[in-house]
């Protein structure tokens, strides 16, 4: 795998387990930056319920798989983990990038829905929460598609090498004739 694609990956992982360790930290009833978040994450989080923490456990469980497949993407990966990685990737970039694209608009006005019910909230996720989404699943489309190109160059399609131009003829001088006859 190239640099890029592995630091990629690196950086796909370490985003992937600092989501968990967060989701992690609001399960067990961690508050800080919990009004960040708003909506009905943040009442779920502080409600408690069973429900609750059987959905933050499953949460943290779903961040915790993505670290290691972010990870499995840095040795040889099977086919499978390639196609998961691409497919993951993809939802976390258009997740992210649509709640980027559409909380910007709205918090500059450029898309009027109404009243925004937390505004806090809505900047924090324009410029943290979803953004994260949006640069995780850019990290790990980079990754899974760098050791894809280099698992199908490695199984048996292998790239050509460049053939060499052909050598221009080297134009032959004429014997200097005139001097020694």
């Amino acid at each position: 795998m190239s640099t890029t694609g592995r630091v990629a990956g690196c950086v796909a992982a370490v985003l992937a387990g600092a989501s968990a360790v967060t989701s992690a930290y609001w399960t067990a009833g961690g508050t800080a930056l919990l009004n960040t978040v708003g909506g009905s994450i943040e009442s779920l989080a502080r409600q408690r319920t069973a429900g609750a923490l059987l959905l933050g456990a499953a949460v943290v469980a779903a961040k915790l798989v993505a670290v290691v497949l972010a990870l499995a993407l840095l040795v040889r990966p099977s086919r499978g983990v390639r196609l998961l990685s691409l497919l993951a990737g993809g939802v976390l970039t258009l997740w992210g990038g649509a709640n980027v694209l559409l909380g910007g608009a709205v918090l500059t006005g450029v898309l009027d829905l109404g009243p925004v019910a937390d505004e806090r909230a809505l900047r924090w996720h324009v410029l943290l929460w979803d953004a994260w989404f949006l640069v995780w699943g850019i990290a790990l489309l980079v990754a899974a598609r760098l050791i894809s190109v280099r698992a199908s160059l490695g199984a048996g399609q292998r790239s050509t090498p460049a053939r060499p131009a052909p050598a221009l003829p080297v134009p032959r001088t004429a014997p200097d004739l005139g001097t020694h006859r």
